[in-house]
């Protein structure tokens, strides 16, 4: 399973968790859903979401959720990385 464990998810992870299973289904733009019900900023919310993704206790609570928002992180991160291995690699 994963390496990181630590503090229990806490309620506003486990609502975050659940918010992310379901957010488009309101009219609202994300961001103003993510301010108005957890108060805080948008970049924020990603720190916190970032770092639950990798934990024993995100993927025990919603495995569908967790892994599907991390091959959304790790497309997006091949994405920004690619571009860099071509021009370092001088290939392709």
């Amino acid at each position: 399973m994963n390496n990181h464990q630590g503090v229990a998810l806490t309620q506003r992870d486990r609502d975050i968790l659940d918010f992310e299973r379901s957010w488009w289904s309101a009219t609202a733009p994300k961001d103003v859903q993510i301010r108005e019900r957890f108060e805080l900023s948008a970049t924020r919310y990603y720190q916190v979401l970032g770092e639950m993704l990798d934990t024993d206790d995100a993927m025990a609570y919603d495995p569908l959720v967790v892994r599907r928002l991390q091959r959304q992180r790790d497309r997006r991160r091949r994405a920004r990385l690619e571009p860099r291995m071509i021009e370092e690699d001088g290939t392709r």
